[in-house]
């Protein structure tokens, strides 16, 4: 199983803190207003959603604001540069905005021999049911595998959206969770994980995984 996937992360120099991510959606998709695709904000109506894996995701890279595109999210990146203004509000602060780069990629989702090692920030593993079932078990060694399972739910969930089916069964392992916080989206609170972990699965830089990877959360990068 092998299957090239198409990236490209556009780079702004605005500073902005995790926190400010969603503002900066709210920025963008105020620019592009009622053209904006359906990619760029996952509703298909008022009160009802796309569900799939979304392929335009809203970031802080490095510090600064980034939109990483995915596949046929690609297509969809000269209407942002074109209508995204120089001057943009992240809440009522007035920041200039100014693409720094543009990295393009098309990177071999494939299974490989020896796991690859990879690190995930900001990621929402818990929902309620999980959350209780991790909060009712006090050993680290009995959490891991926990965590583990849906882990590997949230990397399927991506393959599923981007339309690659797996011939051979994951094998996944977290190696050390390096932090652990609250964190609070749509007043709901939820508890954010950066985790390392080793899969035998190569996977593109920068891509969302798990609970709301749309507007920053489960930021994958490699480690070499």
């Amino acid at each position: 199983m092998s299957k090239y996937i198409r990236t490209l992360t556009v780079f702004y120099d605005t500073v902005i803190s995790d926190r400010e991510i969603p503002l900066f959606r709210g920025t963008v998709l105020n620019s592009l207003g009622d053209k904006a695709n359906v990619l760029y904000h996952n509703h298909t109506g008022e009160e009802t959603f796309r569900y799939s894996y979304p392929l335009i995701q809203y970031k802080r890279l490095n510090g600064k604001a980034a939109i990483v595109c995915i596949e046929e999210g690609i297509e969809l990146v000269g209407q942002l540069l074109l209508e995204l203004p120089v001057s943009i509000l992240i809440g009522t602060r007035e920041e200039q905005c100014h693409i720094e780069k543009i990295i393009s990629k098309e990177v071999p989702v494939s299974m490989q021999n020896e796991c690859v090692s990879y690190r995930l920030r900001r990621w929402l593993p818990l929902n309620s049911k999980n959350y209780a079932l991790f909060q009712d078990t006090e050993s680290l060694v009995e959490r891991i595998p926990i965590l583990e399972r849906v882990l590997i739910g949230n990397i399927l969930s991506f393959l599923k959206g981007v339309d690659i089916h797996l011939e051979k069964q994951l094998e996944l392992h977290i190696t050390n969770i390096t932090n652990q916080r609250p964190a609070t989206y749509k007043k709901v609170k939820l508890m954010a994980f950066d985790i390392d972990f080793k899969i035998n699965l190569s996977l593109p830089q920068y891509i969302g995984i798990g609970k709301n990877a749309s507007v920053g959360y489960g930021i994958l990068t490699n480690i070499f």
